[in-house]
C-alpha cells in the first residue's frame, strides 16, 4: 500500500494533494519603508482573490552585523536596506492585524532568533524559513520548537544540506512543506529547474511540496502546480514603478488574479492515468468508426476491400480496430450497402 499523500493545516486552510494549491503573495520589503505601502498591498492582495500575504521579519541587530555587502540585486548594502524596510514590533502587529481583518492567512519570515520569537507572541499559524536559512539549523532548530508548520524554501541548497532540516522538523513533529527556489533576482526560466520538485518529492515522501519563484512571470508557478506544488510563492507589488531591490521580480494583483484561477485549474488536471473514461462514451459514439458494407453483399460471399470499410459513428459492434480480422472471412447473411456489421454477420470457420 502507497503511503499517504502529505498534507498539512495552516490555521483552517488544508493543502496538499486533493486540495487548491495555497497562493502566497510575499509583500516582503516591497514596501521599501512605507507603511501605506504596505497597506495598500494587503488590500490589493485581498481584492485579487489571494488567500494568503507574507512579511518579513527583520530585528536587524539580532540578524546581522553591521556590513557593506550589496545583494546582487541591489545598489545599497543589505544592512543599510534592512535597517530602512524591518518593520518594528508595533508595525508587524499593525499589518498582520490588517491582513485578519481582511480576511487573510498572514505569515512571515523570520531572520533571526529574536525575529522568530516576536512571530511567536503574534501566534502565526505557520513559519516561512527563507532559502537563506534553510541549512542554518540552529534557526531551523529554534522555529521548530514553537510547534508551528514550516514552509522551508531551499534555494542555494540540495537535498544533502535539506536533510539535515527536514530531520529537524520531523523530530519537533510540525508539518512541513519544501518550496523548490532559485535564489537568482531575476530567474531566467532555464534556471528554474521544475525537474527539483519531482527531486524534493522523491527525497522527502513527507513533504508538502511548493515552489517559490523569482521569474518575471506567473508562468513558472502554473508549471510547479503541474508536476506536484500544493504551495505557490511569488513576490507581489501594487506597482511596478516603485522602488525596490524585489519589485523587478513582483507581479501586480491582475496576474495574481489569474495565478490564482490558474493553479486551481492545474491542480484539477494533473495526475490521473491513460485510460478511456466512461464519460467519453457520448463522444466515442459519434467519433469511432466501425466496420460497414460498402456495396450489397450476399450470403457467402468474402468480406474485402471492394465490399467493407470503416465509417462513423461508433456504434456498431465491430470497430475500425477490427477491420483485418473481418477481411476474406464470409457472409452469413445477405446484406445491403452501408450497414454496420457485427460477430453474427460473419460465418463460422
Amino acid at each position: 500500500m502507497s503511503a499517504p499523500a502529505p498534507k498539512m493545516t495552516i490555521g483552517a486552510r488544508a493543502i496538499g494533494p486533493g486540495h487548491r494549491p495555497l497562493v502566497i503573495a510575499e509583500l516582503g520589503i516591497n514596501h521599501d519603508g512605507d507603511l501605506d505601502r504596505m497597506h495598500r498591498m494587503i488590500d490589493d492582495a485581498a481584492d485579487a482573490g489571494v488567500e494568503c500575504v507574507k512579511f518579513q521579519s527583520h530585528v536587524v541587530e539580532d540578524e546581522m552585523i553591521p556590513n557593506d555587502v550589496v545583494p546582487g540585486n541591489a545598489d545599497e548594502s543589505i544592512y543599510t536596506m534592512m535597517q530602512r524596510c524591518a518593520l518594528s514590533a508595533a508595525e508587524e502587529k499593525d499589518v498582520f492585524a490588517h491582513a485578519h481583518d481582511r480576511g487573510l492567512i498572514a505569515l512571515s519570515t523570520p531572520f533571526s532568533r529574536a525575529a522568530a520569537d516576536r512571530l511567536a507572541g503574534l501566534d502565526v499559524p505557520a513559519f516561512k524559513i527563507g532559502s537563506g536559512e534553510c541549512n542554518n539549523y540552529p534557526l531551523v532548530r529554534h522555529i521548530a520548537s514553537f510547534g508551528k508548520p514550516v514552509l522551508l524554501s531551499t534555494g542555494m541548497n540540495d537535498v544533502s544540506t535539506i536533510r539535515p532540516s527536514v530531520e529537524l522538523l520531523r523530530s519537533a513533529g510540525v508539518p512541513f512543506a519544501l518550496m523548490h527556489c532559485t535564489s537568482l533576482y531575476p530567474t531566467p526560466p532555464e534556471k528554474v529547474r521544475l525537474g527539483g520538485i519531482t527531486e524534493l518529492q522523491e527525497a522527502f515522501p513527507d513533504a508538502v511540496l511548493g515552489l517559490s519563484d523569482h521569474t518575471t512571470s506567473i508562468y513558472a508557478c502554473l508549471g510547479g502546480v503541474a508536476v506536484g506544488a500544493d504551495v505557490l510563492e511569488r513576490h507581489f507589488t501594487s506597482d511596478l514603478s516603485w522602488p525596490g531591490p524585489d519589485i523587478p521580480i513582483s507581479s501586480l494583483p491582475a496576474d495574481f488574479g489569474r495565478l490564482v484561477e490558474g493553479a486551481d485549474v492545474l491542480a484539477a488536471a494533473r495526475g490521473g492515468r491513460k485510460e478511456i473514461l466512461p464519460e467519453e462514451q457520448p463522444t466515442i459514439d459519434f467519433a469511432y468508426a466501425c466496420v460497414v458494407t460498402t456495396a450489397r453483399v450476399t450470403a457467402g460471399e468474402p468480406f474485402g476491400v471492394d465490399n467493407v470499410w470503416v465509417k462513423r459513428p461508433g456504434t456498431g459492434e465491430l470497430k475500425a480496430v477490427d477491420y483485418d480480422a473481418v477481411l476474406g472471412r464470409v457472409a452469413a447473411r445477405d446484406l445491403p450497402a452501408d450497414v454496420q456489421l457485427s460477430w453474427a454477420d460473419l460465418a463460422a470457420g
